[in-house]
């Protein structure tokens, strides 16, 4: 699991460059096409919080992982995301296009009624994808056009008229129903259940002694998924017949033993990077889960 994406980490994996004044620039927006920020082809958002807002315009089919949820997206749709809540976006189709555009929330800081948070589409239970048909996705393309045309312009009042277009984007989505085409999974347990375990792998392989595993309990699983950690705890055992608490370990155990007999790292470096405080509680980790201690099992 990535850390929360900064805004400046966004600017560097995107382009190599982060903007000028972009730390005294609270107030921050930019706009995009996407087809423009695509990095080595890899159209894949990977799952984790950001700190700061988005919103999207993405045609082709697509699945969208929101908190527990998977929304499997053919066409074109509109996508709100918050910081509240981590998301990832997943091409399943290859030939994604479309727009999307960052802010900071001070963006809309006393000028719009209420704050943006409280927005259905930004608020963490709400459903952020709305499914747009030809005529709609035409409509809403023609205002990040005008968004794009006006970001590089001298106007001076520029981001006034910006923040306008935004917040007509964010009206059309209000006067919309939400799309509810959720991914065909079993129940919402399952849902859980997957989005778990992807999140859990997404953690491996360890690449390098200073990569560390940090989130290594259930609860810390249940803060990433926006969901109560006895909510998840149960979709778990009901969906796996084992507790979330025995996944976890099961994992760090068998990438123990991949770091024990694939390199040549000693075992406090191992110890470190699986995200033990002291070698000891390690080893009595390891042996708990292998019967073994992990210099026996590297010499086995």
């Amino acid at each position: 699991m990535n850390k929360t994406e900064t805004l400046q980490e966004f600017y560097q994996h995107k382009f190599n460059a982060v903007p000028d004044r972009l730390q005294q620039d609270l107030g921050h927006f930019n706009v995009f096409r996407l087809e423009d920020c695509i990095v080595n082809g890899d159209i894949t958002i990977k799952y984790s919080r950001r700190d700061f807002y988005k919103v999207s315009l993405i045609r082709g089919h697509n699945l969208y992982h929101y908190a527990d949820k998977t929304i499997e997206v053919k066409g074109s749709a509109l996508v709100f995301c918050n910081p509240q809540v981590p998301y990832a976006w997943e091409s399943l189709s290859g030939d994604n296009s479309g727009y999307f555009c960052i802010f900071k929330e001070s963006f809309f800081t006393g000028a719009m009624r209420g704050n943006i948070h409280e927005l259905p589409m930004m608020a963490p239970g709400g459903i952020p994808s709305y499914l747009l048909n030809n005529e709609q996705d035409n409509e809403v393309a023609q205002l990040f056009e005008k968004m794009l045309g006006e970001i590089n312009s001298d106007y001076v009042l520029k981001y006034d008229l910006l923040r306008n277009y935004l917040t007509e984007i964010m009206h059309y989505a209000l006067k919309m129903q939400p799309s509810e085409f959720v991914y065909q999974h079993t129940d919402a347990k399952t849902r859980i259940t997957s989005v778990f375990t992807e999140l859990l792998e997404r953690q491996f392989p360890i690449e390098s002694p200073g990569q560390r595993f940090v989130m290594r309990s259930a609860n810390d699983f249940a803060k990433q998924l926006a969901v109560h950690v006895n909510h998840l705890n149960r979709a778990i055992r009901d969906t796996t017949g084992k507790t979330t608490t025995a996944h976890i370990a099961e994992r760090l155990a068998s990438e123990a033993k991949a770091l024990l007999k694939h390199t040549d790292w000693n075992i406090s470096e191992i110890s470190y990077a699986l995200g033990f405080e002291e070698p000891s509680h390690f080893n009595n980790f390891f042996k708990k889960h292998t019967q073994l201690t992990p210099g026996a099992f590297r010499d086995v």
